[in-house]
């Protein structure tokens, strides 16, 4: 006599692979976009150094500098925006474009505002470079996770690690005082698959992951890259309302999604 206990059930009874094989596949999400302003809407851009502001130190600062001219959106589909104001600001689920221009060097600033999926890195990172906006380097701000970092972080620590494409490192790095990211360690997100997309497309670029997340020091540390390595040749500054305490004292914006790192 069968044993009821102990033997197996008949196959696709409680397998949900089984039984997600009569159910319609999901719709594939709309692909990202770019939405740019005219003059600039039916020409590819080329800018000197395209700067990704994905960490919130980073987002932060760049928000506040001086003489940008916002020039276009990266629009993700399945992020609503219905709350957003209407001019620029911090706590908008947005991706703005902006554009510095000084002599004869161009330069773009992207200001990651939402949360982005795994599963969208890689579609994002190909929206955003090398089809409308073509930049001849790339300059990408993240933070680092602690469980990905090789080693015990302190909350008291605060640093910048990079890493570097092929052709960057061969042709003259831009962040000359940065160590390298340690071996090990593991980076993922958005500003991974960024680099990945420049690494593919033989492009000079940097990915800077500093710690950590929020804090006056880490904001000032990242100010000096920017101000000193970065910006060096370009007549811009920071500037920021008195009453701004994400830069006067380094909080965290809590009106970014927790998310962001994802």
């Amino acid at each position: 006599m069968e044993d009821m206990l102990t033997e197996l059930p008949p196959p696709s009874r409680f397998f949900l692979d089984d039984l997600n094989n009569f159910a319609p596949p999901a719709a594939p999400l709309p692909s990202p976009f770019i939405s740019l302003s005219p003059p600039n809407s039916k020409t590819t851009i080329r800018p000197a150094l395209l700067i990704i502001a994905i960490s919130n130190p980073s987002l932060n600062l760049l928000h506040h500098l001086s003489l940008k001219t916002l020039i276009g959106t990266l629009i993700l589909p399945e992020i609503l925006t219905s709350g957003n104001s209407v001019n620029p600001s911090l706590k908008d689920k947005s991706c703005n474009l902006y554009a510095i221009n000084h002599a004869d060097k161009s330069i773009v600033i992207a200001n990651f505002q939402y949360s982005v999926s795994s599963e969208r890195t890689h579609s994002i990172a190909k929206t955003l470079i090398g089809q409308q906006i073509v930049p001849e380097r790339v300059l990408i701000f993240d933070s680092v996770q602690s469980r990905n970092y090789r080693g015990r972080i302190s909350t008291d620590d605060t640093f910048a690690l990079k890493l570097e494409t092929s052709r960057e490192r061969k042709e003259g790095p831009l962040l000359k005082r940065l160590n390298y990211f340690p071996s090990g360690s593991v980076l993922e997100g958005l500003g991974a698959a960024l680099l990945s997309r420049c690494q593919m497309m033989n492009m000079k670029a940097t990915l800077c992951v500093s710690w950590p997340e929020s804090g006056g020091s880490v904001v000032q540390m990242v100010k000096d890259l920017l101000l000193k390595d970065v910006l060096v040749d370009t007549d811009v500054t920071i500037e920021a309302d008195d009453e701004d305490e994400s830069l006067r004292f380094g909080y965290k914006n809590h009106y970014l999604d927790s998310e962001l790192y994802t």
